[in-house]
C-alpha cells in the first residue's frame, strides 16, 4: 500500500468541507463538498421492489463479539481522513461489536484508552469504521440498511460505498455513493450523494430528506437504501423515494457508477462539515445496525436482472452461487436463485452476483472456458446479443457454446466458432 498523501489546504465553509473520509492507506487526498436539494417532507414514491438478495448480515451474534471477519474489515488509524475528523478508528469491541439482540453497535467514545496519537496530537475520542472490501463487492442493485443513528453535535453516521478500483484509480474516479449520512445538528434530516471525477456534493449530485414533522432520526430504526441501476442512482428512506440522480445530473462530467462497489459503516467524530463535539454533546454515542442487505438488480424485465436461457430449456447459471474469481458459468435447472439472473450493461458487460460474466484469460481459441470475474472493463467481459439468439464475444468473434452440445446440469460453458447450432442459442428474459 502507498503512504498516505498530505492533505491539501481547503476553505472551511459548509459547501467546500463536507466530507473526505477516504481510505487514508492509500492515499486520496482531495476533500468533498456539499449541498442540499430541497425535496417535500414525506414526500416522493415508493422504491421499486428489489431482485432476489446477494448478500446480509443480520448482526445475530453473541453479545459483545466482533462482527463477523469473513464479511467485514477494519480501517484503523486517527489521521483525520482528509477531513480533519478527530475520532481514532479502533479494532476493538468497545467500538464495534454485537449486542446479542440482533444488532451491531457502533460507538463512539469520549476516550483514549491506549495512548493512541491524531493528526492534532493525543486522541479525544475512538470509534469504529467497518467495511467490505476485499470480502463482497457488487454493481447494481439494492443496497440498504436499517439503522437507528447517534445524536449529538459533532456526530457523523454513515453508510456508504466506494468503487473497488479505489485503490488503483484513487478517489474521486472510483466513484463513491453515499447512502446515507447525518450530522448532529441536523437531527431530522438525511442526504444522499454522489461523489465522482468533477463532481462532489454539491446541488447537482446531493438529495436531502427531512423526516415528516422534524422528528429527529436517532429516535427510531430507518431503512436507508439506494437503487442502483446502470443509468441511475435512487435514493429512499423508509420506502420512499426522495432522490434520483442519472449521467444528465453531472453537467457533462463521467459517470463512474459502472463497476462493483464496497460498502463502509462508520461513525466519525467532528471534521469540517459537522462541526467539532461541544458542550451539548453526550458520550458515548451509538450507532445500532439492524442488518445490511444487498440484492441483485431488477429492472422489472427486459435486457437487465433476468435469466439466460438456452439448450434444453436450461439456464445460464453461476456454480453454487460461488462469487469466487474463476468460478464455472454452466448450464443448471432455472431456479430463479440470484445465480441466475443476468444484468446486461450498457458497457457491453453481462453481470450477476456483483461479478461479470469472463473469457478466461481473455481467450480468443476455441473452447475458452467462461467464468465469473471481477468486472474490469476489459474485452474478455464485452458481449453482444445478435437479432438471431447469438451471445457473441466481439474480442474472440466466437459464441457463448454449451460444451458437448450437451444440456446436462452443470454442463460448462465455453467460446467457439459460432456455427448456428442448438448449444449456441440464447434467449434473454
Amino acid at each position: 500500500m502507498s503512504e498516505p498523501q498530505s492533505r491539501t489546504s481547503r476553505p472551511c465553509s459548509r459547501n467546500t468541507s463536507r466530507r473526505f473520509r477516504r481510505l487514508i492507506a492509500v492515499g486520496a487526498t482531495a476533500a468533498a463538498t456539499a449541498g442540499l436539494l430541497a425535496l417535500p417532507s414525506g414526500g416522493g414514491t415508493a422504491a421499486a421492489a428489489p431482485g432476489p438478495l446477494t448478500w446480509s448480515d443480520e448482526f445475530n451474534g453473541a453479545a459483545g463479539t466482533a462482527p463477523d471477519a469473513a464479511k467485514w474489515r477494519r480501517d484503523i488509524g486517527g489521521g483525520g481522513w482528509g477531513n480533519n475528523e478527530l475520532q481514532y478508528y479502533t479494532g476493538s469491541t468497545a467500538n464495534a461489536a454485537h449486542d446479542g439482540n440482533g444488532n451491531l453497535v457502533v460507538t463512539a467514545r469520549r476516550e483514549n484508552p491506549a495512548g493512541y496519537n491524531c493528526w492534532y496530537g493525543s486522541c479525544q475520542y475512538t470509534s469504529a469504521r467497518l467495511l467490505t472490501a476485499g470480502t463482497f463487492t457488487q454493481a447494481y442493485g439494492r443496497f440498504e440498511a436499517r439503522i437507528k443513528i447517534p445524536r449529538g453535535q459533532g456526530i457523523w453516521p454513515a453508510f456508504w460505498m466506494l468503487g473497488d478500483n479505489f485503490g488503483s484509480v484513487g478517489w474521486p474516479d472510483s466513484g463513491e455513493i453515499d447512502i446515507m449520512e447525518n450530522i448532529g445538528r441536523e437531527p431530522a434530516t438525511v442526504h444522499g450523494t454522489l461523489h465522482g471525477p468533477g463532481y462532489s456534493g454539491g446541488a447537482a449530485v446531493t438529495g436531502s430528506y427531512t423526516t415528516p414533522g422534524g422528528r429527529p432520526l436517532a429516535d427510531d430504526f430507518h431503512v436507508f437504501a439506494v437503487d442502483w441501476a446502470p443509468d441511475a442512482i435512487t435514493w429512499s428512506v423508509d420506502g420512499t423515494v426522495y432522490s434520483r440522480k442519472t449521467a444528465a445530473d453531472l453537467r457533462g462530467n463521467r459517470w463512474v457508477f459502472d463497476h462493483p462497489f464496497f460498502m463502509i459503516l462508520n461513525v466519525a467524530v467532528g471534521g469540517n462539515w459537522p462541526g467539532s463535539p461541544d458542550g451539548s454533546t453526550s458520550f458515548p454515542q451509538q450507532m445500532l445496525v439492524d442488518y445490511v442487505r444487498v440484492y441483485a438488480h431488477d429492472d422489472g424485465g427486459g435486457t437487465g436482472g433476468g435469466q439466460i436461457t438456452g439448450y434444453g430449456g436450461k439456464c445460464v447459471d453461476v456454480a453454487a452461487a460461488n462469487t469466487a474469481n474463476g468460478t464455472q458459468i454452466q448450464l443448471y435447472d432455472c431456479n430463479g436463485t440470484a445465480a441466475q439472473r443476468w444484468t446486461w450493461a450498457a458497457d457491453g458487460s453481462v453481470r450477476a452476483l456483483g461479478k461479470c460474466l469472463d473469457v478466461a484469460a481473455g481467450g480468443t481459441a476455441n473452447g475458452t472456458r467462461v467464468q465469473l470475474y471481477d468486472c474490469n472493463g476489459t474485452a474478455a467481459q464485452r458481449w453482444v446479443f445478435s437479432a438471431a439468439g447469438d451471445i457473441v464475444n466481439p474480442q474472440a468473434n466466437k459464441c457463448l457454446d454449451a460444451t458437448g452440445v450437451s444440456s446436462a446440469n452443470g454442463t460448462p460453458l465455453q467460446i467457439w466458432e459460432c456455427g448456428g447450432g442448438p448449444n449456441q442459442k440464447w434467449q434473454r428474459s
